[in-house]
Order: C-alpha cells, then sequence, then structure tokens
C-alpha cells in the first residue's frame, strides 16, 4: 500500500501576516471572486444603459428635434441622480455597521430586478418614457448602497501592500465592461432592445453567484462607544471636509465630470452628427473603455510610483483636450480617437485619486467616506447627463462639448491652485 497524503498544513498567524503584506492581490480568492463580480456587473449595467439610451433617444426623436430630445436623455441623468443623492450618505453610514458583503449582493438584486422590469417593457414593443424614467429611479436607489459597500469591501479581502494593484486591477474590470458593454450593446439593440436586458438580467445573477461564494465576511470593524448614525454621517462629511488631499479628488471629478462628460452625447453625435447609427454608436462607447482598459493593464503591472498629483492633474488637462478634440470632429475615426485618449487620461486620474482615497481612511470610516466620494464622484455622472441636455438645448451638442473641454481645462487650472497637497502628493504605495 503507499503512503497516505499528507495533510496540507494548518495556516498559521505567520501566514495571515504573509498575505496582508502580498503586493499581488490575484494570491487571493476572494480578490479573483470580486473582480469576476465586478466585470459582470458592469457588463451588465453598460448594457442595459446603451440599450435604455438608445431606446429613449429613438422614442424622443419620433416627436421632437435634436435640442428638445436631448433633454428626455438628460431626465435620464436626473432620475437617477436624484435618489443617489437622497440616499448615498445614508448607505456609507450603513457600509460601516452592516456587512459589507451582504449589502452588495441584495444591491445587485435590486439591479437585476430593474433590469427585468426593462425587458418587460421592451416586450412591450412601445413603453412609455415615464415607466423608463420610474425604473432608471429604483436603479439610482440601488446604486446608492451598491457603490459604498462594493468600494470599502475591497480592502478587506486585499492586505494594504496589494491596494494599489488590486485597484487597478478592478479598474481593468471595470474598464473591460465599459469597452464591451457599450459596443455589445450598440450590436445586440441592433437585433433586439429586449434582448440587451436580457442578457443584463443573465449577467447580474453572475455577479450575485460571486460574491455570494466569497469567504470574506464583509463585517467592518466596531468601534466601541461610537457616534450616533446621524453623527455618524456628519463625522464622515468633516473627514472629508477636513482632509485636503481626499476633498480635492473627489471636488475635482465631480467638476471635470459635469462639465466634460460626453457620455449622453454618443447617441447624439452617433446618429444625427456622424451618421453612423447604433453600430457606431456602440464604437464611440466602446472608445473610451478601451483607452482606459489599456491603460489600467499598463497600470496593474506598472503602479505610478511617485509624482501622483502631477500625474493626476496632467491626465485631467488631456481628458478635458480630447473632450474639445471629440466635439471638434466631423469624422468618427477621429471621434472614436479622441474618447480612446480621454479614457487612457481619466483611467489614470481614476487610479490615483482611489488609491489615495482608499489609503489615507481608516477601515472603520471606509464607508462613509466611499459614499462622499460616490456622492461626487459617481453621482456626477448622472449629474452631468442630464447638465449635458441642458447644455444641448442652448449650445448644441458640438457647442456643449466644446464648452466641456474648455470647462475641464479651466478646473484643471483653478484645482492645482486650490489644493496644493494634492498637487504636490507624491508616493502612491
Amino acid at each position: 500500500m503507499t503512503d497516505a497524503p499528507e495533510a496540507p498544513p494548518p495556516i498559521t498567524p505567520a501566514d495571515v501576516e504573509a498575505a496582508k503584506t502580498a503586493t499581488n492581490p490575484w494570491v487571493f480568492r476572494d480578490f479573483r471572486l470580486i473582480w469576476l463580480g465586478r466585470l459582470s456587473a458592469v457588463l451588465a449595467i453598460q448594457i442595459q444603459s446603451s440599450a435604455l439610451l438608445w431606446q429613449v433617444y429613438e422614442i424622443a426623436r419620433r416627436d421632437h428635434p435634436i435640442e428638445q430630445a436631448s433633454l428626455y436623455l438628460g431626465l435620464v441623468g436626473l432620475a437617477q441622480f436624484i435618489p443617489l443623492l437622497a440616499l448615498t450618505l445614508p448607505a456609507g453610514e450603513m457600509a460601516d455597521r452592516r456587512n459589507r458583503r451582504t449589502t452588495v449582493m441584495l444591491a445587485i438584486v435590486a439591479e437585476a430586478s430593474c433590469a427585468l422590469a426593462y425587458l418587460a417593457m421592451a416586450i412591450h414593443g412601445n413603453p412609455p418614457l415615464w415607466g423608463l424614467l420610474s425604473v432608471a429611479v429604483a436603479f439610482g436607489a440601488s446604486r446608492a448602497f451598491l457603490a459604498p459597500a462594493s468600494q470599502a469591501f475591497l480592502p478587506m479581502v486585499v492586505g494594504r501592500a496589494a491596494l494599489p494593484r488590486a485597484i487597478a486591477a478592478q479598474s481593468i474590470a471595470f474598464q473591460t465592461g465599459a469597452i464591451a458593454g457599450p459596443a455589445l450593446g450598440g450590436v445586440i439593440v441592433g437585433i433586439a432592445t429586449p434582448l440587451a436586458y436580457g442578457v443584463s438580467l443573465v449577467l447580474f445573477a453572475v455577479g450575485f453567484l460571486s460574491f455570494l461564494l466569497m469567504r470574506t465576511s464583509g463585517q467592518p470593524q466596531r468601534v466601541e462607544g461610537g457616534p450616533g448614525r446621524w453623527q455618524s454621517v456628519k463625522e464622515g462629511l468633516a473627514y472629508v471636509w477636513n482632509t485636503k488631499i481626499v476633498l480635492g479628488a473627489i471636488s475635482l471629478d465631480l467638476i471635470v465630470v459635469l462639465f466634460a462628460g460626453v457620455a449622453l452625447l454618443t447617441p447624439i453625435f452617433a446618429r444625427d452628427i456622424l451618421q453612423v447609427g447604433p453600430e457606431g454608436f456602440g464604437l464611440l462607447r466602446a472608445a473610451f473603455g478601451l483607452g482606459a482598459f489599456s491603460t489600467a493593464l499598463w497600470l496593474a503591472r506598472y503602479p505610478i510610483p511617485g509624482k501622483g498629483g502631477v500625474w493626476m492633474f496632467a491626465s485631467v488637462a488631456v481628458f478635458g483636450l480630447a473632450t474639445l478634440t471629440f466635439g471638434l470632429s466631423k469624422v468618427v475615426w477621429l471621434s472614436a480617437a479622441a474618447l480612446f485618449i480621454g479614457g487612457a487620461a481619466d483611467m489614470i486620474s481614476v487610479n490615483i485619486r482611489q488609491t489615495l482615497i482608499q489609503l489615507s481612511t481608516p477601515d472603520h470610516m471606509r464607508g462613509r467616506v466611499s459614499s462622499v466620494s460616490m456622492l461626487f464622484i459617481g453621482a456626477s455622472n448622472e449629474l452631468g447627463e442630464a447638465y449635458s441636455g441642458v447644455m444641448v438645448r442652448f449650445l448644441g451638442p458640438i457647442g456643449a462639448a466644446v464648452f466641456g473641454g474648455i470647462g475641464a481645462l479651466g478646473a484643471t487650472g483653478v484645482w492645482a491652485k486650490l489644493f496644493p497637497d494634492l498637487r504636490k502628493a507624491d508616493r502612491l504605495v
């Protein structure tokens, strides 16, 4: 008889400490699962968002000119922004009390329910705009709880040493979804809009299962004798206000996305300016993500070691120039190239901001700080869509894009002067 195989050695405290100092996040099983979950959820959101924007614009353009139809696109962003504004701060406080993994799973279930509602209305054939916007409100509410819990959960899965590379790798998951999602969304919408919502529903299910299989509990550290709930929210706001690096990083993203976010403009440019249809719409939506994805791959392998503030402000300036070029372009390949460069620049800025925020925040406050970050950064996308819809009404789509690019360049200079500590930020590890 052969000897029985030896049992694996037990995990010792030294092994746990060694894991905390690992610089490669992929050695953590739960990180691989959270990466898959994020990829699936982002794919679902992007495919659903592409279908929704195209569907709303098509319905609005049946009866209205470009400038008026763009307002309906702005209403999509506004419908998601209002619940984000109302719920994000309480959701961040909850993320510091409740199990973060459970919160993420419940939020994904809510988002999947929204996809199911969109699917049912699309099958109906001629859904009312008020019905689509109502579901957008519910989707914004679910996002308010998802973002703070998921961002605060990541440092619990990997150690501090692996966090910068983990953020870059998470960005790869996001940008993979940002590339494939809009492109797939454009192709699938060209086949059938209900199919796009059905695919999103399946992908939300994959994201839910990924978090369900994780072993990390997600229970945040308890602080004995801590403040009450409202006091906790105020404590988080005070921390952000007093930590100028965090405040500067968060507020810069808000103002830049408000001015120069072009997501809402892509269906208008694709349909009525470049005249490239839903497939070209998918190309424009994917070009930004492709630039960000390629940069995220580089950052995951070669993180920015120093002069983080200089890199961040330079990347924001390049983002503004790319937006300006997109607005002036009349050729689809140049428009896609401008969005590609803008995506690459935005990825550098996002990676530096997220790293600075996570490393500057103690664990027991990460939920609240992440909620403030979400309110500024995440909600700025929806508020930016509403703002863009209004700007298109007064300036036209080209004027709105040009004005946004100039505004982003101006904000870069103003914020560099207002937040010298952010400009001088150096080490990111």
